[in-house]
């Protein structure tokens, strides 16, 4: 039997890329998901696209850089299953260019969102996290590990999330709640291919502009269902040793070569 049968889950960002992977994986193994995003129409067609696949699935829309809805969210999973067994810190975006050109509104854009988004989810959740002795995964970066040109900010906020990781780890491990991340290089996401789109780039063109940066013998991007691997990994409560890990998944890219 699996051990996610009757487990709540939440996923912020679950309409697309990692977050859609992850809702699927947990779905596959019983689990109650309910995924939240800013866009309507996109949670409604994941709901259907489950659906479709004799997958279940609940949508919440919420725009996680405003704390109060991080609350309402949280609230509202607890309404319906009165419980939340595992939070998936997943909701991100992006903003790159040179660091005198950033604005004072791109900062708050990507810091509200990544970082700020993700503590106050998990500042909300953690009463019903510690009543279901749960666990957290957030979804830092290879870019919460190490610098990238021209992304100060975005690393700024994913930084924050893989340090804020290890803290909580530390600080809620007494309440039997444990704290892990996932720090993806490149993915396979809409997101990526709404980046390369922007920049009118050929996307087989970035990828061996990309992978130039990436140890030999690495030849794709990385695939959205191998972080939701690892991050059901990390969710299973059969790994509870594993606490305050942050898991590249890179081909090695943070490792050095």
């Amino acid at each position: 039997m699996s051990a996610f049968i009757d487990k709540v889950v939440l996923i912020t960002g679950g309409s697309s890329g990692i977050g859609k992977a992850t809702a699927e994986k947990f779905a596959q193994e019983g689990a109650a998901v309910f995924i939240c995003g800013r866009n309507g129409e996109k949670l409604l067609k994941t709901e259907n696209e489950f659906y479709n696949k004799g997958l279940l699935l609940q949508t919440i829309p919420g725009d996680i850089s405003k704390i109060c809805q991080c609350k309402k969210i949280i609230d509202q999973v607890v309404g319906i299953r009165k419980k939340i067994d595992i939070l998936v810190n997943c909701a991100g975006v992006y903003i790159e260019g040179k660091s005198d050109a950033m604005t004072e509104e791109m900062w708050d854009t990507v810091i509200n969102t990544n970082l700020k988004g993700t503590f106050f989810m998990t500042r909300y959740a953690i009463p019903f996290l510690e009543q279901s002795k749960g666990c957290i995964v957030n979804v830092s970066s290879d870019s919460g590990l190490v610098g990238n040109t021209e992304a100060a900010v975005y690393c700024a906020s994913k930084g924050g999330v893989t340090l804020l990781t290890k803290a909580l780890a530390v600080e809620l491990l007494k309440r039997n709640i444990r704290v892990n991340a996932v720090c993806p290089g490149e993915v396979d996401t809409p997101m990526l291919d709404k980046y390369i789109e922007e920049r009118g780039i050929n996307k087989k063109d970035y990828l061996a502009q990309t992978l130039e940066h990436y140890p030999a013998g690495t030849g794709r991007f990385i695939k959205p269902e191998e972080v939701a691997d690892a991050i059901v990994f990390l969710a299973s409560p059969k790994n509870k040793a594993i606490n305050g890990a942050c898991f590249s998944i890179d081909f090695g890219l943070t490792s050095g070569y």
